[in-house]
């Protein structure tokens, strides 16, 4: 009996190691966003902390969480300067949580982007140095160093959480001249619109006037867990449109500006990426008149792992379904839409409400219907 339990023990632990350390297995956490015309999409978390910095886990865990979600990308980007557990795990080498990551990576197909946190008070900010080579030379009391640095090592950077209240007491964010002279000199490339749960309208406003990369990220410190997976949401990520799923094709992607931040039933980006991307995650499974009517009838199938929040803006009207609906995520809807006389080819036309391609400003987004 005794033997029969241990061996029970073992077998348990053995599957859940298992499941945690292969994305196929996901506990219907997996996201799931699909590719648009000429692009894979990269489902990346570029925005991370673990023990060594300011976080709570050890680097393998950040993998075993963005497994479990069938994430593409990740970056263990830790504060260079803020080392609040130094007296406890010591490490002069930056470029360790990295480099643990990507022992636990190995064989997964999980791709660890090597990244930093160069971390200053206001009016500098934070901000993440994406693709460097070596985060120790990062280190500078000159503000400017760290950018110039990582300037040099081909690095992809970001303004994070621009509009942290700890750092902008009214909520909004305020470029500083600090932030338009790295922009000028080609050494601020991107801003957070979505951290952890905030998204704010302001950033996007910012990376419009200056042609920044749009960023959703988590920002997590403790458990995903906890602080998403549990509250029935996901993390704020950003999808990248690649042309390989690779690190050489992401990085070029970062610096063009192909990117969409999704966080649960929240997207933000450009139109030219948003609306592909809001066109391919709803499929039309079948458009047929009911008998004896003209009334279409509809199955829309949403192939996303976020809930899509619709607006009607046809000609037409439906019957038994108000103008404003939802499509559950992995979710099918049936509309059935008033043409008044039977037709070929009908475009159904729809605002994404839970999309914004600027403050305030919903994307529209088209169909082509053949009945059949």
């Amino acid at each position: 009996m005794r033997y029969t339990t241990i061996l029970l023990s073992a077998i348990f632990l053995h599957t859940i190691f298992s499941q945690a350390q292969d994305h196929s297995h996901a506990h219907g956490h997996a996201l799931m966003y699909p590719d648009i015309p000429g692009y894979v999409t990269i489902k990346a978390d570029l925005h991370q902390h673990t023990v060594f910095s300011d976080g709570e886990v050890w680097p393998s865990i950040r993998v075993m969480e963005a497994l479990r979600e069938n994430l593409d990308a990740i970056s263990l980007t830790e504060h260079l300067e803020y080392q609040p557990h130094k007296e406890d795990i010591p490490h002069p080498d930056r470029n360790r949580s990295y480099v643990l990551a990507m022992q636990e990576a190995e064989n997964h197909g999980l791709m660890i982007i090597h990244g930093s946190e160069i971390t200053r008070d206001s009016p500098i900010g934070h901000s993440n140095a994406l693709f460097i080579s070596d985060a120790n030379t990062l280190l500078d009391e000159d503000p400017k160093v760290p950018f110039s640095e990582a300037k040099k090592q081909g690095a992809f950077i970001f303004w994070n959480h621009p509009a942290w209240y700890r750092q902008s007491p009214s909520g909004n964010p305020i470029i500083s001249e600090f932030q338009l002279e790295r922009i000028k000199a080609g050494e601020l490339h991107g801003i957070e619109v979505i951290n952890e749960y905030d998204y704010a309208e302001e950033s996007l406003a910012i990376a419009m006037e200056h042609n920044l990369t749009i960023m959703g990220t988590s920002d997590i410190h403790g458990l995903i867990d906890w602080q998403y997976l549990e509250k029935g949401g996901h993390r704020p990520i950003t999808l990248v449109f690649a042309r390989e799923k690779s690190p050489e094709s992401m990085k070029e992607a970062l610096f063009s500006g192909k990117t969409v931040a999704v966080y649960n039933s929240l997207f933000v980006g450009k139109p030219e990426f948003l609306i592909p991307l809001l066109h391919a995650c709803v499929q039309v499974n079948s458009a047929n008149y009911i008998p004896n009517t003209d009334i279409l009838k509809v199955e829309l199938e949403n192939v996303s792992s976020s809930d899509l929040l619709f607006e009607n803006k046809m000609e037409y009207t439906f019957y038994s379904k108000p103008p404003v609906f939802e499509i559950p995520a992995k979710k099918k809807a049936i509309l059935q839409i008033k043409t008044l006389e039977r037709k070929e080819i009908i475009m159904l036309r729809l605002n994404a409400l839970g999309a914004y391609t600027a403050p305030g400003v919903h994307p529209e987004v088209q169909w082509e219907l053949k009945p059949e």
